[in-house]
């Protein structure tokens, strides 16, 4: 059983991070192999959409420093995302490894994955970091944990806020937890809908290609 921990923060030691270790403890504690991986120091190049990924097994041809992150991603059972809340959203760098998992997606390959969410902020943002996360999580057909926040503001202030701490601990025991339980998506229903009665009715999703007719 493994859990991945992705901090998707530019500063290396900061809140999210901390959190995130917390997280990783916890699945740890529940008998869970884990590692931490971060954006921190990371070159990484947003999504050019040429759609090559669909066709090579989803692999991306940007050569960048995601291409260390998806076979970690691949091996992990279980994935907790960590971002900064910015402008009351998700980092630019969750962002970009958000957008650079869409072949590894759309190829079924995070189906079943359990996922949980950690977002820091100073006062406001939380619910829209926790907003965009829940629309990609059932996305990608992985099941939705939970999430921990905690506010801080200067590097290493979230140790004060002692919700942040227990919840993200807790987190991480519930990510693995269910790991355990090994739920599963019935297979005709293992992609999107709009995928699957594609597959099934030859039906596009498309409003201009369904309704121009």
């Amino acid at each position: 059983m493994k859990v991945l921990g992705i901090v998707c923060s530019p500063r290396e030691g900061g809140n999210t991070e901390i959190m995130m270790e917390e997280a990783l403890a916890g699945a740890r504690s529940q008998g869970a192999e884990t590692e931490l991986w971060t954006t921190a120091g990371k070159e990484l190049k947003p999504c050019d959409a040429c759609s090559s990924c669909l066709k090579q097994d989803g692999k991306c041809h940007i050569k960048d420093d995601m291409q260390a992150l998806y076979p970690k991603i691949l091996a992990a059972d279980g994935i907790i995302f960590g971002s900064p809340a910015y402008f009351g959203f998700m980092s630019a760098q969750a962002k970009t490894v958000v957008d650079r998992l869409y072949g590894v997606a759309s190829l079924n390959k995070l189906t079943n994955k359990v996922a949980g969410v950690i977002s820091t902020a100073g006062a406001v943002g939380h619910q829209g970091v926790w907003a965009q996360f829940c629309h990609i999580i059932p996305h990608c057909r992985m099941f939705m944990a939970d999430y921990a926040f905690g506010f801080a503001l200067a590097k290493g202030d979230v140790r004060k806020d002692k919700f942040a701490m227990k919840s993200s601990e807790e987190l991480g025991k519930l990510v693995a937890t269910m790991i355990k339980k090994q739920f599963r998506y019935p297979e005709e229903y293992d992609r999107t809908l709009y995928r699957a009665c594609k597959e099934k009715y030859g039906i596009e999703s498309y409003p201009i290609k369904r309704f121009d007719k």
